[in-house]
């Protein structure tokens, strides 16, 4: 059986779980420069856990600064096979009330490819399957673990990632309303993409926080009221964090680790000698 490594990314206090020991701060290298900041590695019930607050220490990285690449490649390194993302959001849909816990299984990217979303390039094509941009598996956990914890849960949804930092216009926020989607934010996107090239299960505990500007008997989205519901929301995500490592088998039944298999068309011979050693972590078992 293949050793579990649990990655967990979002708020700096994630770590700061009851139960966790031997806590070390790991400085990661990357061909792809600095992750957020150093990770935290721990053990939770014998299982091993690599936490990363995403907008580093003291939330000092824009949506856009964030070096998702960086992040996701340390992940990998530190031997990471699940990871969950845990992300404040806007509701967009009246039964989502702020406070409420969603397990979103689809994206739509609004972030106007800004941000670099793949390890390849440089000499080497690869196009994964993203169809279903989050583990089935992953996010059953999830779901179930957020009960446990007494949550109010919604399963399934789609989560629209915007550019930011300014939140939407009205018109903005109406439109998206007519897209369908149960959540928007700005930071899932192109974290889901990178992890499934990575061959990590990738899940989210999407926390909302606020209407966004849709909502008409709502005040419109202030980050006063997102930080009081975060903090309230805190304690919520550790517990659902600490039920779904109790929850989660050793080894993985999902496509995940192999979703990589058949996605690089470059002819090996003609990879640059850099690209390989770069990528080697990510898919150099199909080189």
């Amino acid at each position: 059986m293949s050793e579990q490594v649990i990655g967990i990314i979002g708020g700096s206090g994630l770590y700061e779980l009851e139960g966790l020991s031997d806590v070390k701060s790991v400085a990661v290298t990357t061909p792809f420069g600095d992750p957020s900041d150093e990770f935290v590695t721990g053990t939770l019930d014998g299982v091993k856990m690599v936490f990363l607050p995403r907008h580093g220490k003291g939330h000092r990285l824009l949506p856009s600064e964030v070096n998702y690449r960086a992040n996701i490649y340390g992940m990998k390194k530190l031997g990471v096979t699940r990871l969950i993302s845990v992300s404040a959001v806007g509701s967009m849909k009246e039964e989502i009330i702020p406070g409420h816990i969603v397990i979103p299984d689809q994206f739509i990217d609004r972030t106007n490819a800004s941000r670099v979303n793949t390890f390849f390039g440089n000499g080497i094509v690869a196009h994964v399957q993203f169809a279903d941009p989050v583990c089935g598996e992953l996010s059953d956990v999830l779901f179930s673990a957020a009960q446990a914890a007494g949550a109010t849960v919604h399963k399934g949804g789609t989560y629209i990632c915007m550019e930011g930092p300014a939140f939407s216009t009205r018109a903005e926020s109406l439109m998206y309303r007519s897209f369908g989607v149960s959540v928007i934010g700005m930071t899932n996107v192109p974290e889901a993409k990178l992890a499934r090239e990575a061959e990590i299960c990738y899940g989210v505990i999407a926390l909302a926080t606020d209407y966004d500007c849709w909502h008409e008997s709502h005040d419109d989205v202030s980050i006063d009221a997102i930080i009081a519901i975060i903090k309230n929301n805190v304690a919520m995500a550790k517990s659902i964090i600490k039920n779904a490592v109790a929850l989660m088998g050793g080894e993985r039944g999902c496509a995940c680790s192999t979703a990589m298999q058949y996605a690089v068309i470059t002819d090996r011979s003609v990879i640059p000698a850099e690209t390989r050693q770069n990528l080697d972590i990510i898919v150099g078992k199909y080189l």
